[in-house]
C-alpha cells in the first residue's frame, strides 16, 4: 500500500524544534490537550506540522500527516516529520480500518470535496476522530451578508469568494445533523469565540450555533458503524 508505506518512511532532513504550546494555534492547543500521550495520531491538512511536531516532542506521539500542499509538506519535513502530500478527497481510502488511535482533521473539512465521506473515512481508520470548522451561523457572520449583501469574509474565513479554498461551509447544526446521519457520536464538543477562547454551549442549542465561531468535535464511530468495521476486519 503505497500511501501506507510513504507515512513510514522518516524524513531526511534534520529536525526543526517543535513549536511551544504557546505558539499553537488556540484550537490547536485544545486538540493537543485531547490526545493521550504514545497515541497513534493521523493529521490530515496537518499544514506546516506544528501540531505534529508538537505532540511527537510533548507527548511521544507516533505522528503522520497529510497535507496538499508542497510547502506544507516541506514545512513537515523539516520539523523531521513522517508527512506524504496528498488529498483527503483520495487518500484515505488506502488507509485501513482502525490504523490510528486518533484521526485529526483541522479547519480541512470544508475544504473538501466530499465532506460526508471524507467524515465517513475519518471514523473508520481512526479510533476517534478530532474535527474543527469556522462556523458560518456564526452572528457576525449572519449580520455581515444581512447588511452588506456579499459574501462575508473573518479571520477564520479570510478569502474573497472568488479565491477561496473553502467550497463547503457549514454551521454547527448543520455538522451535527450531519454526524446523526452517519450515526457518529459526539463524545464531546468546544465552541470557541472569536478570540479562540471555549464557551460553554451545548453544541445541539441554537446558541452554540449562534455565537461559536469555530466548533471542534470529537467523534467516533456509532454501534451499528463500529459493528460493520469489525465485521470487515475479520
Amino acid at each position: 500500500m503505497r500511501t501506507a508505506a510513504a507515512l513510514r518512511l522518516a524524513a531526511d532532513a534534520p529536525p526543526e524544534a517543535a513549536p511551544a504550546p504557546g505558539e499553537l494555534r488556540s484550537d490547536l492547543r485544545l486538540i493537543a490537550d485531547m490526545i493521550d500521550p504514545n497515541s497513534r495520531v493521523l493529521d490530515i491538512g496537518c499544514g506546516d506540522g506544528a501540531l505534529l511536531a508538537y505532540l511527537a516532542r510533548d507527548k511521544a506521539v507516533d505522528a503522520r500527516g497529510i497535507e496538499l500542499s508542497q510547502s506544507g509538506v516541506n514545512a513537515c519535513v523539516r520539523h523531521g516529520l513522517s508527512v506524504i502530500q496528498g488529498d483527503a478527497d483520495r487518500d484515505l481510502d488506502a488507509f485501513p480500518d482502525g490504523a490510528f488511535d486518533v484521526v485529526v482533521l483541522s479547519q480541512t473539512l470544508q475544504a473538501t470535496r466530499q465532506p460526508r465521506h471524507v467524515l465517513e473515512a475519518l471514523l473508520r481508520i481512526g479510533e476517534r476522530a478530532i474535527v474543527s470548522f469556522p462556523n458560518f451561523g456564526f452572528w457576525r457572520i449572519r449580520l455581515s451578508l444581512l447588511c452588506r449583501g456579499r459574501m462575508p469574509m473573518s479571520p477564520l474565513l479570510n478569502n474573497p469568494w472568488y479565491d477561496t479554498p473553502n467550497i463547503h461551509l457549514c454551521t454547527i447544526r448543520d455538522f451535527v445533523a450531519l454526524c446523526d446521519e452517519l450515526g457518529a457520536r459526539i463524545e464531546r464538543s468546544l465552541s470557541l469565540d472569536r478570540h479562540g477562547r471555549t464557551i460553554a454551549l451545548d453544541p445541539r442549542g441554537s446558541l452554540a450555533n449562534l455565537f461559536a465561531e469555530q466548533g471542534i468535535f470529537v467523534l467516533a464511530a456509532g454501534v451499528a458503524a463500529a459493528s460493520g468495521k469489525r465485521r470487515m476486519a475479520r
